[in-house]
């Protein structure tokens, strides 16, 4: 019988079957966080539609950190979803510069877009698709092993609770269950920044709640997640900080702990109102 070397190195330790779970404390203060390598880093963005006389996005620069849940809020045509879409490389920008954990969208854009996940509002999956099988077509472009992906998959469904209806096709699929499956797609490779437009409109309370934890705990395993959206006391709930968009330009951006000390007793919405000339509705 073959004696075991005992200076032979062990082999590492299989991870938890649940990656998505938290492995470290996000930074809790402004001094700490910009120690870290910026998750977006955004320098004086201009964007301008060509037939439109005025910018949609007029000099906006913005750093977002690991362990960050960042709300951007603002107005009916504010700028919100032009930004992401700017932010992930799916517009092109007139002036300034985007980074993505540390590589620049314009000039390293397929590793830029390796690090991050995106849900846009408008759900444009292949519809002729199972859910399985679009999880799968995300696992597959970004490279994950058959292994990984399915216990991403499992613990995934134990958030969106497809269940036996990830082996529908999707174009039987409601707006909420759409919602949820890209959800799924843009989290299979365990991205550093999870980007969403909008992204509880059409889930139901339950999955909101869900998704709420689910958000919290993957900002403490060290990621970042930058979301638009409209509810105001979900943002204040939920994030750790909030951005306020009004005509294009960055009017706030604040840490909610610093907000509550500097603004004691005032609503957010009665403050997101004042900012932005009273507008609010859907971009």
């Amino acid at each position: 019988m073959k004696k075991k070397n005992p200076t032979q190195k062990r082999p590492a330790e299989t991870p938890s079957s649940n990656e998505f779970e938290p492995r470290s404390s996000r930074p809790d203060d402004s001094g700490s966080r910009e120690l870290l390598l910026p998750a977006i880093k955004i320098e004086n963005l201009v964007k301008q539609y060509p037939k439109s006389p005025v910018r949609a996005v007029s000099g906006l620069s913005l750093s977002c950190y690991p362990g960050e849940i960042v709300g951007l809020l603002g107005h009916n045509g504010a700028g919100k979803s032009t930004t992401l879409k700017c932010i992930t490389g799916m517009l092109p920008f007139n002036e300034g510069s985007i980074e993505i954990n540390g590589f620049d969208i314009k000039t390293n854009p397929v590793k830029a877009k390796y690090t991050f996940g995106f849900v846009s509002d408008k759900h444009d999956v292949f519809v002729k698709m199972t859910g399985v099988q679009y999880v799968n077509f995300m696992a597959d472009a970004y490279g994950v092993t058959t292994k990984d992906r399915r216990q991403r998959i499992s613990a995934l469904d134990e958030v969106f609770q497809l269940g036996e209806r990830m082996s529908d096709p999707i174009s039987t699929y409601s707006h909420g269950m759409r919602q949820k499956v890209c959800m799924m797609g843009s989290l299979v490779h365990l991205p550093k920044l999870w980007i969403l437009d909008e992204p509880m409109i059409g889930l139901d309370p339950s999955t909101r709640a869900r998704v709420n934890r689910f958000m919290q705990d993957y900002a403490k395993g060290g990621n970042c997640i930058l979301f638009s959206s409209h509810n105001i006391s979900s943002v204040a709930k939920l994030c750790t900080r909030a951005v306020i968009i009004s005509h294009g330009v960055k009017t706030d951006d604040f840490l909610f702990d610093d907000f509550l000390k500097t603004h004691e007793g005032q609503d957010l919405e009665e403050y997101f109102l004042s900012r932005t000339d009273g507008e609010c509705g859907e971009e």
